[in-house]
């Protein structure tokens, strides 16, 4: 094993090089702001976000080496520090804040303000930085060669392989267009559907296939083996469950809430309006209980984690005179916690009191920890956010169902603890995954920790509006934005709160969920599959099928060539999330000014449904192409080929 005192990074602590420039700066911010959105959009839609450090990391070396003719390795990972932040945020905000949005829907309360929103992602992003500033070098420089930071690691060398003329942002531009004209094409124009549906007569189970370049793209980048797990959820779902449940069910009402029988539900809404009534709820249950699971499994981890991390923050901080060892200075971080904490209590428009509040101080440093920590071992997408803010959210409510606060009142209260805690847990283990690209590159840790604030101050302004124009163009809880984790975290608070769930379905989820994990089933990827429509896990599963068909393919004996069209097609699928996100959002600001009926051709063009499936089919065959045309059918010069390792 390498000694970590024989560890050199790339730009050696005696030399000092460009890093928090202007241009790092507005770049980065930018960068948070587009992936924020973007992600947000996909998270709503498919209950997955992916990380931006790598394509931003190649957006950076493109505009900084190529078009303004620098060379300078750390400001291009500034770059990446602060544009990964947005995206970090984004993901702990959608997965608890619209509950606050489906709640207002159903008439418990007012909407969220856009200040409320903001300020809540605002405390939780600069908690997640605060926390990890100590903790940097206990994790990050003790136990470097101990814990490898996948993602942290591979963004390194994808920019020193930019530094030596490997990398080439031209092919997340060219996912971004062609997902931007898909995009266009299908949910602007409406020239064909998004969906493809096939079903039997006699069978009350549908199967099919959404055609979007995005949800593609996340079976891609997240492969086989998880889409495929994705899909056997859905396939449950929709081929055994709302089969079942209409064969059995056709005269009985099976909840009071529901007010027509299981019949005349299907006979009006078909299979989807099954999936509506009674499945989401068996979804959710599964959902709760694979991050419980998930959480529980952890646990050694967790207790030893978060021993090991503490005991090391007591030796020291390390040489502060050294450039690659300078963090911000230790009292001012104890300072903002303080403050930050006070904030939390004080501030009106943040809806939590001062049990609330230490709740948050206490669960959000535990976890802050334990996040950064078990992305170093395991990686940011195995790292169990979500049983992190299902066991915060159990504990606070049933704390704030103790201390009186009930209805809407106890309601926000919850979501508000929750919400920072989630984004605590994501932006912390994203500030590790970039100060570990740092450490081996080099980099000074207090000017990426300054990189990490403005990108949660940018993605945290940016947040609120973007929540607010997808709810107002088509709502949370909607086909095309099923926001399933926030539907989940709505569901736990009230059944704390009150015991008017279907019980019953939940606690069907969870005995799914509980023998999937025992047969050695991951999961959480099974349990938002039984949640999730069946054609967007299908669409999902087209992705995973390519990457495999990449991952098993043999080109003469070149593994270099091989892992080239791989990365390839994971920065075009970046590319793409990035660029259907960005028109999603804009297709959201057309419709709610009421443009974007002006557009829709499916009326005009009126072709039968066979014949738009057909169409829709050929649009997938061609972004399928499009991904293949820029990843295995890219031309590479010898050259390239060495250097893209």
């Amino acid at each position: 094993m390498e000694k970590k005192t024989e560890f050199r990074p790339y730009i050696p602590a005696s030399k000092i090089t460009p890093e928090l420039t202007v241009t790092s700066v507005v770049m980065g911010i930018i960068l948070a702001v587009v992936f924020g959105a973007a992600n947000a959009y996909l998270g709503l839609r498919v209950g997955m976000t992916v990380s931006a450090s790598i394509p931003a990391a190649v957006i950076a070396m493109g505009v900084i080496r190529v078009l303004m003719k620098k060379n300078s390795i750390l400001e291009s990972n500034v770059v990446q520090t602060v544009g990964s932040a947005g995206e970090s945020l984004a993901a702990g905000s959608i997965f608890t804040l619209p509950a606050l949005f489906l709640w207002a829907s159903e008439g418990i309360m007012e909407k969220p303000g856009i200040i409320e929103i903001t300020l809540i992602a605002l405390v939780g992003g600069l908690l997640g930085v605060f926390f990890m500033v100590p903790l940097r070098n206990a994790l990050i420089v003790k136990e470097h060669g101990i814990l490898p930071y996948p993602e942290g690691t591979a963004c390194a060398e994808v920019l020193l392989a930019g530094e030596k003329g490997g990398a080439n942002a031209s092919t997340v531009f060219a996912g971004m267009g062609f997902a931007a004209a898909f995009k266009f094409l299908i949910d602007g124009l409406k020239a064909v559907p998004g969906e493809v549906s096939f079903r039997v007569k006699g069978f009350a189970g549908e199967i099919g296939t959404q055609i979007y370049p995005a949800v593609m793209s996340v079976g891609y980048i997240c492969g086989f083996r998880i889409s495929s797990y994705m899909f056997a959820g859905g396939v449950l779902s929709w081929l055994v469950l709302i089969p079942l449940i209409v064969m059995f069910g056709q005269d009985i009402i099976m909840y009071p809430s529901v007010d027509q029988t299981i019949g005349e539900i299907f006979a009006e809404s078909g299979a989807s309006g099954i999936w509506s009534s009674y499945i989401r709820y068996i979804g959710a249950g599964a959902l709760a209980a694979g991050g419980i699971i998930s959480l529980i499994k952890s646990l050694p981890l967790i207790i030893n984690t978060f021993r090991g991390a503490i005991k090391s923050m007591g030796k020291g901080t390390g040489n502060a005179a050294v450039r690659t060892e300078q963090d911000i200075n230790l009292k001012f971080v104890l300072l903002a916690i303080a403050i930050l904490t006070l904030a939390v209590w004080l501030i009106p428009a943040i809806p939590v009191n001062f049990i609330g509040a230490l709740v948050v101080v206490v669960f959000g440093f535990f976890f802050a920890t334990v996040s950064s920590r078990m992305v170093g071992l395991v990686g940011s997408s195995n790292n169990p956010v979500s049983g992190m803010a299902i066991a915060t959210l159990l504990i606070a409510t049933m704390i704030l169902k103790f201390t009186g606060a009930e209805g809407a009142e106890g309601y926000t209260a919850a979501i508000a603890i929750g919400s920072i805690i989630c984004i605590v847990a994501a932006i912390s283990g994203d500030t590790s995954q970039d100060l570990k690209t740092g450490y081996l590159l080099g980099a000074t840790p207090k000017k990426q920790q300054i990189g990490e604030i403005i990108g949660v101050v940018a993605a945290a302004l940016a947040i609120g509006g973007t929540l607010y124009l997808l709810d107002s163009a088509w709502g949370f809880g909607t086909d095309e934005l099923a926001a399933p984790q926030a539907t989940l975290m709505k569901m736990i608070i009230e059944g704390v709160m009150s015991a008017e769930l279907p019980w019953n379905l939940v606690f069907v989820g969870a005995f799914i969920a509980v023998l999937i994990e025992v047969i050695g089933i991951p999961v959480l990827p099974f349990a938002i599959g039984v949640y999730l429509p069946v054609q967007l896990n299908a669409c999902i599963l087209v992705g995973g099928i390519v990457r495999l068909v990449f991952d098993k393919m043999k080109m003469k004996g070149d593994e270099d060539k091989k892992k080239a069209v791989v990365n390839d097609g994971i920065l075009f699928c970046s590319g793409m999330i990035a660029g259907e996100g960005l028109v999603g959002i804009l297709l959201a600001l057309l419709a709610v000014f009421g443009i974007s009926d002006m557009l829709d051709l499916s009326s005009l063009l009126g072709l039968p449904e066979s014949v738009s499936s057909i169409g829709s089919l050929v649009v997938f065959a061609l972004i399928i192409c499009s991904l293949l045309k820029f990843s295995i059918w890219k031309k590479r010069k010898p050259v390239e080929e060495v250097n893209e390792k």
